[in-house]
C-alpha cells in the first residue's frame, strides 16, 4: 500500500484536484495500487481553518505518506497577512520539510496546441524542454534576511548562497534526466558577475566528468532567458539554482500555449510532491473552467517517479494526448470559435480515454 496526500488547497485547487482524483482513482482500481489517499489542508484555506498556512497535521499527514498531491495555493484575500503568514508560506514550509530539493519542470509542445503559443510554429514545433530547478536553497532561503529601517531608511536585503554538497546533488539529478533523453545539460548561471553561481559552475563542470555520455554547456542567465524565445528547441535540460529556475520556468510554459497544460514533480530521498506549475486562479474559482490537464500530467508523474510505474504514467499522458486529440478544449486552450468543455467533464473524459 501506498499512502498519497492531497492537498487541494484555494481557489480552483479543489477543482483540479478532484479531476485528477478521478484519474487517479480510475488508475488505482485499474492497476490494483492499493493507494490510501488522505486529504489535508494547506494555504489559505488552512489559514481559514487553522490560523496556520500549514499546520502541524497536514506536515504529518505529508511526511508519512509516499507522495504528495497538490492543486493551488493563495489568493487576494490573504495579501494583507504579513509575509510568515501568506498562503505561498505553506508551501514553501512543505518543499523545506520534506527536503524536496529537486523540481521537475517539463515544457513540452502539444501538436494539437502548436497555434495557442505565441510564438512562431516554426519556432516551438520541436519544443521538449526540462528545467531542473533547485529547490531549496538560493536567495529564496539564505541567511540572514531582513527588512528593517536604518538611519529613518527603509532598506531590506536577502542572501544568495549555496555550498557544493547543495549544487552537486540537483548537478546529479539533471545529467540523470539528461541521460534519459538527448543527452544535452545546459547550465543557467550569472557566473560573471555572482560568486555564488561561479561556485555552482565550477562544480556542475566537475560533475560533468561522472557522465561523459551528457554534452555539458553553460549559459548566463540573461542570455538564457533570450534563447527560449530566440530558439527554444536548442534546449534539452536545463540546470538552474532556485531563483532562476522560478523565472525561466515560467517563461518556458508559456512557449506551450497555455501555463494550465504543465505538470510539476518536487522530489527529494524516497518521495514526492505533484502540482501544475499554475496559480490559484479565483476570478474562475467555482465555475468548472479551470484546466486539470496540468494536475492530471503531474498525476502521470507521480505514477513514474514515486510509484515506479512507468507504464501507467504513460497510459496517462497518451489518454490527454488522445483527448486533445478528440479536440476537447477548456477555455485556456480554445481557439476562437471552438467548443469549450469544463474542469470535470474533461477529467471524465480522460478517464474515459483511459480505455480500462
Amino acid at each position: 500500500m501506498k499512502k498519497i496526500a492531497i492537498f487541494p488547497g484555494d481557489g480552483i485547487g479543489p477543482e483540479i484536484v478532484d479531476a485528477a482524483r478521478m484519474v487517479l482513482d480510475a488508475v488505482d482500481q485499474a492497476a490494483g495500487l492499493n493507494l490510501q489517499c488522505t486529504d489535508g489542508l494547506v494555504g489559505g484555506a488552512a489559514l481559514d481553518a487553522a490560523d496556520d498556512p500549514l499546520p502541524e497535521a497536514s506536515l504529518q499527514l505529508a511526511m508519512a505518506a509516499d507522495a504528495v498531491i497538490l492543486g493551488a495555493v493563495g489568493g487576494p484575500r490573504w495579501d494583507g497577512l504579513p509575509p510568515a503568514k501568506r498562503p505561498e508560506q505553506g508551501l514553501l514550509r512543505l518543499r523545506k520539510n520534506l527536503d524536496l530539493f529537486a523540481n521537475l519542470r517539463p515544457a513540452q509542445i502539444f501538436p494539437q496546441l502548436l497555434s495557442a503559443s505565441p510564438l512562431r510554429p516554426e519556432l516551438v514545433r520541436d519544443v521538449d524542454i526540462l528545467v531542473v530547478r533547485e529547490l531549496t536553497g538560493d536567495i529564496y532561503f539564505g541567511q540572514p534576511r531582513a527588512a528593517e529601517l536604518v538611519d529613518g531608511k527603509r532598506r531590506a536585503y536577502n542572501t544568495m548562497v549555496y555550498d557544493e554538497d547543495e549544487i552537486r546533488r540537483i548537478a546529479h539529478v539533471a545529467f540523470k534526466a539528461a541521460q534519459g533523453r538527448r543527452k544535452q545539460l545546459c547550465s543557467v548561471d550569472k557566473a560573471n558577475v555572482l560568486e555564488t553561481t561561479r561556485l555552482w559552475r565550477e562544480v556542475v563542470t566537475e560533475l560533468a566528468a561522472e557522465y561523459p555520455d551528457v554534452q555539458l554547456t553553460h549559459m548566463y542567465v540573461d542570455n538564457a532567458a533570450m534563447q527560449l524565445i530566440r530558439a527554444p528547441a536548442q534546449f534539452d535540460v536545463l540546470l538552474t539554482g532556485n531563483m532562476f529556475g522560478d523565472i525561466l520556468s515560467d517563461e518556458a510554459s508559456q512557449l506551450t500555449g497555455s501555463i494550465g497544460m504543465l505538470p510539476s514533480a518536487s522530489l527529494g530521498e524516497g518521495r514526492g510532491m505533484y502540482e501544475p506549475i499554475h496559480g490559484s486562479a479565483p476570478d474562475i474559482a467555482g465555475q468548472d473552467k479551470a484546466n486539470p490537464l496540468a494536475t492530471i500530467l503531474s498525476v502521470a508523474m507521480m505514477l513514474r517517479h514515486s510509484l515506479g510505474n512507468e507504464a501507467w504514467a504513460q497510459r496517462v499522458e497518451k489518454a490527454v494526448q488522445k483527448v486533445l486529440d478528440e479536440g476537447l478544449r477548456t477555455a485556456d486552450i480554445a481557439a476562437a470559435g471552438e467548443a469549450v468543455v469544463g474542469t470535470r467533464a474533461m477529467g471524465h473524459a480522460v478517464v474515459k480515454a483511459l480505455q480500462l
